[in-house]
C-alpha cells in the first residue's frame, strides 16, 4: 500500500511544481537568482518530505506546494512593480573589471577570486583576461564579457584595421524610474536628460520604459506601451 501512495505522491507533486513553473513563467529556468535558487530547492524539499512521511497527506502536500508558489509569485510581482525592490531581492549586476582593470574591492564584495573570474571566463571562450574590457556579473551568478576591440571577432589586427576601445552604455532610465547612480557615472546630469526627453516630446520619466546613454552614439529610448 506504501508504494501506491508513494506513487500517487509523487505524480501529485511533479504536477503540482509543473504547474508552479509554469505559472511563475519561463525566467525562472533562464534566469534564475539566489532567491529562485533557494525557492526550488525548498519546493523539492517539501514534496520529497511529504513523499516519505506516512503521517503526511495529500492535502498538506498541495497546501504546502501552494503556499509557497503564492509567496515567490508575490515576491516576482513586487519585484515587477517596484524597481527599488529588485536591488534588495534579486541584487544588481556589480562590474568586476573595467576598462581592462580588475576591481578588487568588488570582487571582494562579491565573494569571488581571480581564480573563478578566470574560470567564468573561460567558458565564456576567453582564455585571457587581458581580453577583456569590461565583465559584468550578473545576479544569476554568470558573467557577461565585451572584449577588447583588437581581440573581438574578427580579430580587427588580421585585417590591419584601426582598433578602438568599446565604450560601456549607461541604463539611464529603467520602468519609469531615473537610474540615478548610472546617471551620475555617465557624468551626465537631469537637466540635460530632461532637455534629451523633451526633443522626443516625453515630459516625464514615467513615460519612458527603457533609456541607456553611450558615449559617440547618443541616448537611446524606448517609450511606455500604452
Amino acid at each position: 500500500m506504501d508504494f501506491f501512495r508513494i506513487a500517487v505522491e509523487l505524480v501529485l507533486g511533479f504536477i503540482c511544481l509543473f504547474l508552479i513553473s509554469r505559472f511563475l513563467g519561463k525566467t525562472q529556468i533562464t534566469q534564475i537568482t539566489t532567491f529562485d535558487f533557494i525557492s526550488a530547492l525548498v519546493l523539492g524539499e517539501l514534496v520529497g518530505n511529504a513523499v516519505f512521511d506516512k503521517d503526511i497527506g495529500l492535502t498538506e502536500i498541495l497546501f504546502a506546494i501552494v503556499v509557497w508558489g503564492l509567496l515567490i509569485f508575490l515576491v516576482e510581482w513586487i519585484t515587477q512593480k517596484f524597481n527599488k525592490s529588485r536591488k534588495i531581492l534579486e541584487g544588481r549586476p556589480t562590474v568586476i573589471i573595467r576598462e581592462g582593470h580588475l576591481i578588487k574591492s568588488e570582487m571582494k564584495k562579491e565573494k569571488i577570486d581571480i581564480n573563478q573570474v578566470q574560470h567564468m571566463a573561460r567558458a565564456k571562450g576567453v582564455f585571457s583576461l587581458r581580453e577583456i574590457q569590461y565583465a559584468i556579473l550578473e545576479t544569476d551568478g554568470s558573467i557577461s564579457i565585451m572584449k577588447k576591440a583588437k581581440y573581438d571577432y574578427p580579430v580587427r589586427s588580421d585585417f590591419s584595421f584601426q582598433a578602438s576601445d568599446p565604450i560601456l552604455p549607461f541604463t539611464l532610465i529603467l520602468d519609469g524610474e531615473l537610474q540615478r547612480d548610472n546617471l551620475k557615472e555617465a557624468g551626465l546630469s537631469e537637466e540635460w536628460l530632461a532637455a534629451e526627453l523633451a526633443g522626443l516630446d516625453i515630459g516625464s520619466y514615467r513615460d519612458v520604459f527603457f533609456a541607456d546613454w553611450r558615449k559617440g552614439s547618443g541616448l537611446f529610448v524606448q517609450k511606455m506601451e500604452k
